[in-house]
């Protein structure tokens, strides 16, 4: 098959919200909110990537991924480099990634036990549109307020530097062994290639596109797969029918049919872009 819809997970988090994005049912009053939502493939598939979206109404914790190496020692197939796309924020809404300073091991660390670390972060205000690709290593925090689909390196591996005093374990030698603790610089971006086609992201562990309405031909290459993330409108692939609020995995050739309302994400493991 070409084009798979994916299971729709939807987990509940403390610091989730009862409002969340069209496309999605908001969980019922009274009910545990929601923070993510996952799209996953058969168990079997092992696939490279994962995307979700998250819903935050308090800051997350503060944290760090390890890279490929770094990972593979601890014992899991790979490391985390992620991907945020804003799809809406409430005003003064903020996203720290990276620290204002470059910090050593020692001061990150003594930072964290004493919560100075907040301060140390550098919080950028966020808007609807604005995009981030945060490579593993980076020290970075999602604050409140926030709608935002996130592609990943699909491993469930996050080490908490710090967290405002709430009761969950943190990982505080581990994360700070991975840590690339300096200021966040921004990749260079293509941009828009094409009249329906922009690129937010070339590698290094994965592309990410995003497109408008219309028809869409894709030739992935033997092995590869790509996720197909309608943000709005509706349309199918190869017959398979979608809507926003869905996801789909694809592979081989496959045309993608838009509505002209559609809003798309794509995203492919790899560093360069597919052509056409």
């Amino acid at each position: 098959m070409t084009a798979m819809l994916l299971t729709t997970k939807r987990v509940e988090k403390p610091w989730g919200r009862h409002d969340l994005w069209p496309g999605f049912v908001d969980p019922a009053p009274g009910t545990p909110p929601i923070g993510e939502i996952w799209f996953e493939a058969p168990a079997d598939a092992a696939p490279d990537l994962l995307v979700k979206y998250l819903f935050t109404s308090e800051k997350l914790s503060v944290q760090v991924h390890p890279d490929d190496d770094a990972a593979r020692a601890a014992g899991y197939p790979r490391g985390k480099d992620e991907a945020w796309l804003i799809l809406a924020a409430r005003p003064g809404a903020t996203i720290a990634i990276g620290t204002l300073e470059p910090m050593s091991q020692d001061a990150l660390r003594a930072a964290a036990l004493d919560g100075s670390i907040e301060q140390l972060l550098d919080w950028k205000p966020v808007t609807a549109g604005d995009f981030f690709y945060s490579p593993a290593g980076t020290v970075h925090a999602i604050g409140a307020g926030i709608t935002l689909v996130e592609v990943q390196q699909n491993v469930d591996l996050t080490y908490r530097l710090y967290d405002y005093g709430r009761a969950r374990a943190l990982h505080l030698e581990a994360g700070v062994a991975v840590s690339d603790a300096k200021p966040f610089i921004a990749q260079t971006a293509p941009g828009v290639i094409g009249g329906d086609r922009t690129i937010l992201a070339e590698g290094p562990k994965f592309v990410v596109e995003r497109w408008q309405g219309g028809d869409h031909a894709l030739a992935l290459p033997e092995g590869v797969s790509g996720w197909l993330v309608p943000l709005a409108g509706r349309g199918s692939a190869d017959g398979v029918s979608w809507r926003a609020g869905e996801c789909l995995m694809l592979a081989g050739q496959v045309t993608v049919t838009a509505s002209a309302d559609s809003d798309l994400l794509f995203a492919y493991p790899g560093d360069t872009r597919l052509p056409g």
